[in-house]
């Protein structure tokens, strides 16, 4: 487990961000000149798409970009010459945060690419500014061990402090005036989570 919120801001890289396939994701799979081969198709809980001439395919964890590689890899080596394929997620299904508290609209959303804690923020329609704190928590597991960490949503407006990436299962809480005294409390008491804090309550 990572020992700082740089945990969090490490995902804002390229590499780290790009949407990942997960079951239950709807993907485009288009194959230049051969209409036949094209067709929407759905990831089955084990992580797989059934295509035809190629059968089982396993789709979860890749990139679309990766995914049309190996497709066409797959395609090329027995079935067509040079296969330019192309994927599209056309609806995402496996990767959502949860937003809870002084928000206009809490609720879990999609995850579509990258997305950062203040587009989530946005996607809820803002804060509550009657009852908003400025300060928010995001909850995080990773390998199994649950973390969490505050930030300034002043500070990372006024460009002194990065915009992390929000990841899938993410759960973003925005405290109110009075709960934020009980989170303050609560990090303080739990030194694995506290370590995450980059800003002070």
């Amino acid at each position: 487990m990572a020992s700082s919120v740089g945990s969090f801001i490490a995902a804002a890289t390229p590499g780290n961000t790009a949407y990942k396939i997960g079951a239950q994701d709807v993907l485009e799979v288009v194959v230049f000149k051969v209409p036949e081969l094209t067709r929407n198709v759905q990831v089955a809980d084990t992580g797989t798409v059934n295509l035809p001439l190629l059968g089982e395919v396993p789709a979860s964890g890749k990139t679309a970009q990766e995914f049309e590689r190996d497709l066409s890899a797959r395609l090329g080596t027995t079935y067509l010459r040079s296969p330019q394929v192309s994927v599209y997620v056309r609806e995402f299904n496996s990767q959502r945060v949860t937003i809870e508290g002084a928000v206009k609209r809490p609720g879990i959303y999609p995850l579509r690419g990258k997305n950062s804690l203040i587009q989530l923020i946005a996607m809820a329609e803002g804060l509550d500014r009657d009852t908003a704190s400025e300060n928010v928590m995001v909850f995080r597991t990773h390998d199994g061990q649950r973390m969490a960490a505050s930030f300034s949503l002043d500070d990372i407006r006024e460009g002194r402090a990065d915009d992390p990436a929000v990841q899938n299962g993410d759960v973003v809480v925005v405290p109110t005036s009075a709960t934020k005294v009980v989170f303050s409390s609560f990090l303080k008491v739990t030194p694995a989570l506290a370590a995450f804090r980059p800003t002070a309550w």
